[in-house]
């Protein structure tokens, strides 16, 4: 197969292994870290768990992404990207440390949530940076295959750190501060991974012009403010992300209830809530699977607007039939709809904005959709704070969340009726 003869290719060029290395153990680290943080916030016995506690754990990984990520890219073009590898992760890992030390001590908590917002937030030019460097060690006829093999290798790296953190966690009784050492080890040995490539190979090319940094700053807020004009003018796509939006926020919203729900409705202890968790992101995961199958004869059958709609009538109809129980067995399959709901969702609404938007917008449209996309997370931790109970179990929420579903189902058999009484209209697939 040429796919397989090209991976085969890749995997033979010296300085892509090396990039790639630095990529599996940087995002392996994030892995280690990210659930570090999750289980010393949500299922430590020492802490009284609440929902805003998991709102503010949220909005510390979710929001440098968005809030930084679209100004990223200008300091990578002006830095040797080599050097942002070795020193952003020297300089997380030595953050790790620090949180590691903020853990063992009785310290204010938004110490320890500074901490962790600056590991998080360094992640975004790390990130940003490899698939910048790709170019460098990959021809343009292989560049597709790379741009496929790197992020997803990157993916599984962090969810096996994610398990390896958990296997730490229980050799170590329950041990957070090991856990992230474990994180700062693998930050090191990516920092020291990178001094194998060149210091120069990785660019920027310096025969390129270089603009001032303010005007470059400048210039990329100016270019969202333009990518938002322009979304304003593509109907379709503009729909298509604000439907993702609610859907984005229902699901945050059903996630802090989830993770309520494992820490005291359903068990007797932080180690059985944490295994009931596992369960449940592994039926989402399944969910997430099965959509990335059936999306694309779904959007063929339906239309993408047809699609959303019958994800969220779906979800509107299923999630409170399977929720208001408030019993693990059939929110395990609840979790799976959901998974399969919102990826389904997303599929169709970037298939969407990819052929709605002009070319030399969609890089902009999609920073916007990356801030609405994680926004809308956060935000909806937010309001599940206030409304949820200690242990999780809210009728107010369930059935608001299915309201939501339902006005984007709705919403969207409308806006489908409209788009494809246009001449114009854009094909279903």
């Amino acid at each position: 197969m040429p796919v397989v003869r090209d991976l085969g290719v890749l995997l033979r060029l010296r300085n892509f292994r090396r990039l790639l290395a630095v990529r599996l153990l940087s995002q392996a680290a994030d892995g280690v870290y990210q659930v570090a943080l999750a289980t010393y916030v949500i299922f430590s016995p020492e802490n009284q768990t609440t929902p805003g506690a998991i709102a503010s754990a949220m909005a510390v990984l979710l929001l440098p992404y968005s809030l930084v990520g679209p100004f990223a890219g200008v300091l990578l073009d002006r830095w040797p990207r080599r050097q942002v590898f070795l020193y952003g992760n020297l300089l997380r890992a030595a953050l790790a440390c620090c949180t590691a030390l903020l853990l063992l001590q009785s310290v204010p908590e938004w110490m320890f949530y500074v901490s962790a917002l600056f590991v998080t937030a360094v992640n975004r030019f790390v990130l940003a940076g490899l698939s910048a460097a790709l170019p460098h060690v990959v021809d343009n006829d292989r560049l597709v295959v790379a741009n496929s093999l790197s992020p997803t290798a990157g993916t599984l790296a962090a969810t096996a750190g994610g398990g390896l953190a958990l296997a730490m966690r229980l050799l170590t009784n329950g041990s957070d501060a090991a856990v992230v050492l474990l994180g700062a080890v693998l930050y090191l040995l990516s920092a020291l991974t990178s001094l194998s490539l060149a210091r120069e190979l990785l660019g920027p090319d310096r025969d390129q012009p270089h603009v001032r940094l303010r005007e470059a700053l400048a210039t990329t807020a100016r270019g969202l403010v333009a990518g938002l004009r322009h979304l304003a003018e593509r109907k379709d796509a503009a729909r298509a992300l604000a439907a993702m939006t609610v859907i984005r926020f229902c699901y945050g919203a059903l996630t802090v209830m989830l993770l309520m729900l494992c820490r005291y409705a359903w068990s007797d202890g932080a180690s059985d809530g944490l295994a009931l968790l596992g369960l449940a992101l592994g039926a989402s995961a399944a969910g997430f699977f099965v959509a990335a199958v059936i999306t694309p004869w779904a959007v063929g059958r339906f239309g993408r607007y047809g699609w959303l709609a019958v994800c969220a009538g779906a979800a509107a109809v299923l999630e409170p039939a399977l929720g208001l129980p408030f019993a693990p067995a059939p929110m395990l399959p609840a979790a799976f709809v959901l998974g399969l709901v919102t990826q389904g969702s997303k599929i169709a609404t970037d298939t969407e904005v990819q052929t709605s938007v002009d070319d030399a917008f969609r890089g902009r449209v999609f920073s916007l959709y990356d801030v609405l996309f994680n926004v809308a997370f956060v935000a909806a931790a937010g309001m599940a704070a206030l409304a949820l109970p200690a242990d999780g179990r809210s009728v107010v929420v369930v059935v608001t969340v299915a309201a939501l579903y339902a006005a984007v189902a709705l919403a969207m058999l409308r806006w489908r009726d409209v788009s494809t009484a246009k001449p114009d209209a854009h094909p279903s697939v």
